[in-house]
């Protein structure tokens, strides 16, 4: 039994190798496992299920071919939170809470996408508020596709500026915001992506000493995590640019 996970590839037009890549990864990598779990950021913007860019609709086909031997899950990220039930359906995966406890071959972990640990980024987590709010993105999905292709790009733009600026330690996640959910749920073992600093490290809870394993993300190499019944692997390979 091999379950694997990836997170934070940011795919767009703009970088068809990674959507190479991704693709390679579903057709080999993941040609075996028995689940894939999708932590969010898969796209680098995705502002509704009614639209998907012509060079990503290769992904989506094969991800739907993966999903007739596997089983797949998704859960958004801060790039791609407006993929709901009609992005899940066209892949055959299922949509996820944002936190969410599962059983793996080795062990129970929780997972999520990871942008609600950074809480000492109060900026971000007042924006994250907003525009997961049902208000929010009601107005925004009523608005025509062009102009909301203008605003998600904004929107990035925004967000790079902002994050140049900040320090390492607020765009991290904080450690009493990871202690506080894995005793919550009473795991030893916490996955998630979002700050793009793959590591595994160890955290103090009330009853034991856990793990918490960060993803990569894709860009000259890609990421993914592999659990089977020994244990969880971090796996790092290099992108073919061409």
């Amino acid at each position: 039994m091999t379950v694997l996970f990836v997170a934070d590839l940011h795919l767009c037009s703009q970088r068809p190798d990674l959507i190479r890549a991704f693709i390679d990864f579903l057709e080999n990598t993941a040609a075996d496992c028995e689940a894939l779990y999708l932590l969010g950021d898969i796209f680098e913007a995705w502002i509704g299920d009614d639209y998907v860019e012509a060079e990503l609709q290769p992904v989506l086909d094969a991800l739907l071919n993966l999903s007739q031997s596997a089983q797949l899950y998704f859960q958004q990220g801060n790039r791609d939170f407006l993929a709901g039930i009609g992005f899940a359906t066209a892949i055959g995966a299922q949509l996820l809470d944002e936190q969410v406890q599962i059983q793996l071959p080795s062990q129970q972990a929780l997972i999520m996408h990871g942008d609600q640990l950074c809480t000492d980024d109060l900026e971000y987590q007042k924006f994250r508020t907003m525009v997961r709010s049902e208000q929010w993105q009601q107005q925004f999905l009523s608005k025509p596709i062009d102009e909301r292709l203008q605003i998600a790009e904004y929107l990035r733009t925004q967000s790079k500026q902002q994050g140049q600026m900040k320090s390492t330690e607020i765009t991290d996640v904080n450690l009493q915001a990871v202690q506080q959910v894995m005793n919550k749920f009473e795991v030893e073992l916490l996955i998630h992506g979002h700050t793009h600093r793959p590591a595994t490290h160890k955290v103090t809870l009330e009853h034991c000493i856990g793990s918490r394993i960060v993803l990569g993300d894709w860009d000259s190499s890609l990421w993914y995590l592999r659990c089977d019944p020994l244990g969880c692997n971090l796996i790092e390979q290099k992108i073919n640019p061409e």
